[in-house]
């Protein structure tokens, strides 16, 4: 019997933010709009990118809506 093991993980980076008027629905706190970056890796190696626009909460940093 052959069994297969990959790693492939996402990881999700916020590359620049800045305030916008509102607060979180969650907790209440001031939002902010972000250019994220989402990668996925293969075995530790990049392969796919994907960048994209979201409100996140600045405290407790939940995505609140999401532009892609």
């Amino acid at each position: 019997m052959v069994c297969f093991c990959f790693l492939v993980d996402q990881k999700r980076m916020v590359r620049r933010c800045k305030p916008v008027a509102g607060s979180c629905s969650r907790c209440g706190r001031g939002a902010s709009v972000a250019e994220m970056r989402t990668s996925t890796r293969f075995c530790y190696i990049p392969f796919y990118w994907k960048s994209w626009k979201a409100i996140i909460c600045s405290f407790c940093g939940a995505v609140l809506k999401s532009y892609r």
